[in-house]
């Protein structure tokens, strides 16, 4: 895709995209869902490039949260989720080599939507996600759903939080767990996103212009974590989120 041809909406939609990844990584768990639906949206008619052109937005992300709470990750929660997540990512790799950007556009919508309902079903009844087995076949399950909606859409947030939820994990250790994780699942997608096409010189570029925004929404999101109705707040951005994937699917 050229980005030299983006219209000023379109640059504003990117814009709004990185900067609420950023967020997302400061603490607003459900605001990531919305940067995939943004970056599709500025995409369009290239929907299956804009995996490849979110994730190194996410890597840089992932720097910034490991660095801020590697002290509060947990080992023996993080290994589990590996091995099973790299299977996640292989199954996702063939299904996505094999997508249109016409066939993916319905994809990535219906996975954006479940795991949007999944994230606010989450937020409204914590209790009945909390009585899930702690068993290694459960390991196994959420981390190869993960890693296929990762690989093939970048949101894999919600299943993620899901398990370590069920694992009744503290606030900062659940933090921390999840900024290594996603930051070593992250590296992991980069060959075989390069060996799609879906990270080339024109996505980078394009990325290094929205990096700046990313590092704003860090210390937005951690300004505002504490000033403002977080629940509340994300509760809106998923429904937009929700519309718009819906609209993803219909069309």
């Amino acid at each position: 895709m050229d980005f030299s041809h983006l219209s000023s909406q379109q640059w504003f939609l990117a814009g709004a995209a990185a900067f609420l990844l950023g967020m997302s990584k400061s603490g607003f768990g459900g605001v990531g869902m919305l940067t995939v639906i943004l970056m599709a949206s500025v995409m369009r008619g290239h929907e299956r490039e804009s995996t490849g052109a979110v994730l190194p937005l996410l890597l840089c992300g992932d720097v910034f949260a490991c660095s801020a709470f590697r002290r509060h990750v947990r080992w023996p929660v993080l290994f589990p989720m590996l091995l099973p997540t790299l299977l996640g990512i292989l199954i996702g790799f063939f299904w996505l080599r094999g997508l249109s950007n016409t066939a993916f556009k319905p994809v990535i919508g219906s996975i954006v939507l479940l795991l949007t309902v999944l994230h606010l079903l989450r937020q409204s009844q914590p209790s009945r996600f909390q009585s899930v087995p702690h068993t290694r076949w459960f390991a196994w399950m959420m981390g190869i759903l993960a890693g296929m909606t990762t690989m093939l859409a970048n949101a894999a947030g919600p299943i993620v939080a899901l398990f370590f939820l069920a694992l009744g994990l503290p606030k900062l250790e659940f933090v921390g767990t999840a900024a290594l994780y996603f930051l070593t699942v992250n590296l992991v997608k980069v060959p075989f996103s390069l060996n799609l096409g879906l990270v080339t010189h024109a996505s980078l570029a394009f990325n290094a212009m929205l990096i700046p925004l990313v590092a704003l929404g860090i210390v937005v999101g951690r300004f505002l974590l504490h000033r403002i109705n977080q629940r509340l707040f994300e509760k809106i951005l998923l429904l937009l989120t929700a519309l718009t994937a819906l609209q993803m699917i219909l069309r």
